[in-house]
């Protein structure tokens, strides 16, 4: 594994006009590592990711990846064909709405072969194959490889587009609000299969939540966001543990009332 980071973001800024998405952010994530970006709602974490995931053209700053080939490059030198390849072959994007990040109208197996074909495979038997195993990786049964998502619940669309997502050995995973809007017995289930194909797979990670919980279940460090500024750092379990700032110390509390 490489000391170098896998990707490196330096002053990250994006403005609305007058207003702040998120300013002057600096961050780097390494393979295997699972970064978690929390804060309240308009905190600017979101925003922060799609601007680090190339889905948000930024005011200011730079974002430069590591590629396979070991070269260093900066994102915005990028041709639209390499963006487009580096987002469907090593980058994955989780979306909270699972049909934001799924083809609705096609089968569950044709959503995790387009992202084998867009790689070149083109052996219709074994795309159906690979298709197969990945839904038992994500607990959903085989048997409904020819089923659309629109026949499926919210955790098992959510399962179905991390398929999607892992199927090409991505080495970094974007993930916003993976369990947002599921209920507290799905989401248990579905942290618990994230964390482990992270493990298993030696996934780099950088997680927006809102939930701390979350957060500490799944990342190794943590930023917390407040009005579009980094407001600490540090490694998951001291800031939760041991919050510095105001602003976290009042995350943290709030969370051990309810």
């Amino acid at each position: 594994m490489s000391e170098a980071p896998l990707l490196n973001a330096t002053a990250i800024t994006k403005t609305y006009g007058s207003q702040i998405g998120c300013e002057n952010i600096s961050l780097d994530i390494h393979e295997g590592e699972v970064l978690a970006i929390v804060g309240e709602s308009g905190s600017g974490k979101t925003t922060l990711l799609n601007c680090l995931a190339q889905r948000l053209p930024m005011t200011a700053g730079r974002v430069s990846y590591r590629m396979r080939d070991g070269t260093t490059r900066d994102l915005a030198g990028l041709t639209e064909a390499e963006r487009r390849f580096l987002m469907r072959t090593d980058w994955g994007f989780v979306h909270q709405n699972p049909a934001d990040g799924l083809r609705i109208r096609v089968s569950a197996g044709a959503n995790i072969g387009e992202r084998l074909m867009a790689i070149g495979d083109r052996h219709y038997g074994q795309i159906r194959e690979t298709a197969h195993d990945w839904l038992s990786r994500v607990e959903i049964p085989g048997v409904r490889i020819d089923d659309r998502p629109t026949a499926f619940s919210g955790g098992m669309r959510q399962r179905l587009q991390i398929a999607r997502n892992l199927v090409t050995n991505p080495r970094l995973v974007f993930m916003d609000e993976p369990t947002g809007g599921l209920d507290v017995s799905v989401q248990a289930r579905l942290l618990d299969l994230l964390r482990g194909l992270v493990d298993q797979l030696a996934l780099a990670a950088i997680v927006v939540t809102h939930d701390l919980a979350v957060a500490r279940l799944l990342s190794h460090r943590m930023i917390v966001m407040k009005g579009g500024r980094v407001i600490e750092t540090g490694l998951t379990d001291r800031v939760l543990d041991d919050p510095r700032h105001p602003y976290t110390q009042l995350l943290v509390a709030s969370i051990l009332e309810v």
